[in-house]
This record gives C-alpha cells, sequence and structure tokens, in this order.
C-alpha cells in the first residue's frame, strides 16, 4: 500500500472514532511505529489530524461554541449515564450547584426522588425541569445569555459570600492533564471558578469528546477538581494519562 492511500485511511478511520491509537494503527495496517509515527507527523503537518497522547483524532475545526440545541441532542445517551452517575454522589438534604449546560441538565433530570435539597443555579432548563419539586432553588443574578439560556452574575447583583455549597456539578468544554478545564465563554468562566472556589467538592460533568481540548477560557486547573465524571467511550489512554492527577476519573456506563 502506498503512504498516501494509507494515510487517507488513516483520516477515514479516525472520521469514526474520536482517537485512535499508535498500537491500533500498528495492527490496523501492519506497520512499524516508526512509520505510524511519520504518517501521523504528515498528516499533522498537512492540517488533516491532531496527534494526542499515544495516539491521534481529526483537527477540530470548530471555531467557537456549539449551540446548546445542537448540544441537547448530541451524544444523548452518553450524557444521560453521566446525569445518572453524578446523581448517585447528591444526597437527601445536600446544598448543590448545577451549571449551566447540555450535560449538566441531565443530573436535574435525575433528581426526583431525592429529598430535602437546595440547588442553586445558572440555567434556565434546569429550573424549569425543577420548578415543580419542593426542593428550594436559588438562581443567581445578572443577565440572561439568550444562547445559552443561562444567567451570567455581575457581583454587585448577586453575592456569592454567603454560599456554602457541598457539591458543586460543572461544566467544561476542554478537559486536559496540563492545563485543567476549560469553556468558551468568559462571562460563564467567571461564574464557574467563584462557584469552585465556593464548593467543598467539585465534580465536572464532561462526555469523552471533551478530552484533550483546550479552548479559549480556562476555568481551573486538575487540583481543584475532585471528579471528572465522563463516558465510558473514552479511550483507555487518554483515561490512563489521568492517573497521575489527584483527580479522580470515574467513567459511567451507558
Amino acid at each position: 500500500m502506498l503512504p498516501s492511500e494509507r494515510q487517507k485511511k488513516i483520516v477515514g478511520l479516525l472520521a469514526t472514532k474520536d482517537v485512535i491509537t499508535i498500537s491500533e494503527l500498528m495492527a490496523a495496517f501492519d506497520i512499524s511505529i516508526e512509520t505510524v509515527r511519520r504518517d501521523l507527523n504528515l498528516l499533522e503537518k498537512q492540517g488533516s489530524i491532531q496527534k494526542v497522547y499515544g495516539g491521534a483524532k481529526l483537527k477540530d475545526i470548530s471555531l467557537g461554541e456549539p449551540t446548546l440545541e445542537n448540544r441537547m441532542v448530541d451524544r444523548i445517551v452518553q450524557k444521560k449515564a453521566i446525569g445518572i452517575k453524578c446523581s448517585q454522589f447528591i444526597n437527601d438534604g445536600d446544598c448543590i450547584f448545577i451549571d449551566s449546560g447540555s450535560t449538566t441538565f441531565h443530573i436535574a433530570k435525575q433528581l426526583t426522588h431525592k429529598k430535602n435539597l437546595t440547588i442553586i443555579t445558572n440555567s434556565i432548563p434546569v429550573v424549569n425541569e425543577l420548578i415543580n419539586t419542593d426542593f428550594e432553588i436559588i438562581i443567581i443574578g445578572g443577565k440572561i445569555r439568550h444562547n445559552e439560556r443561562s444567567v451570567v452574575t455581575y457581583d454587585y447583583i448577586f453575592n456569592f459570600a454567603g454560599l456554602n455549597i457541598q457539591k458543586s456539578f460543572i461544566c467544561a468544554s476542554g478537559i486536559t492533564v496540563e492545563n485543567g478545564v476549560s469553556d468558551f465563554n468568559m462571562q460563564e468562566a467567571v461564574t464557574r471558578k467563584i462557584i469552585i472556589e465556593r464548593s467543598k467538592e467539585v465534580f465536572v460533568a464532561a462526555d469523552s469528546s471533551k478530552f484533550l481540548r483546550d479552548v479559549t477560557i480556562n476555568i481551573a486547573p486538575l487540583d481543584k477538581i475532585n471528579y471528572l465524571i465522563t463516558d465510558s467511550q473514552l479511550n483507555r489512554n487518554i483515561a490512563s494519562s489521568f492517573k497521575k492527577t489527584k483527580t479522580m476519573l470515574i467513567l459511567a456506563e451507558d
């Protein structure tokens, strides 16, 4: 097989998976590790792929944050599984924060059997989901961000100093070992940074496509995060890279 033909097939394989490891490529094409690395180096220079720890993925050509509507229907099975797993950490009587986002929305859908919860949120869909419960619901004050259906806060409108949050469930658009969690919007990031500082335990709920991505605004390094909860499709090599951190990585089964 000509190198150019093999490289096209590598790109084709990457279109079917989030990440393919070097060992998988060696087995698929019966080639050496040196040949795989040469192919990946060339494809990266061409802008077709992005090399990651132990393998490669298609280059992310997205220039910004996907809409909430698109995210609500994307990877819905995985996000529901993450929501179920997160809900297992919530006890009756807890005071929790549920972030705005399509993944954390699925946490709210799993709480109807809980009792005496205090829920702080900046998510209008979360408020709508729980409005008919007897939970105490606190929505942070600020400006409505229409496309995200969220409230972005201003210090002069909402006093975070009075909050005593036991567990916060935060969204992220990017997660790496080196730089922690990141997101696209500065105002959302400011809220998340404050919530993390006010929380006894911090959970990041994000599907596996968010890993090995750094996006616009850094939220927090991993040493500020107690748990990362994602779906079982996360590549094993990526999962292994988080073992050297103090953050506990938890995979939710679909």
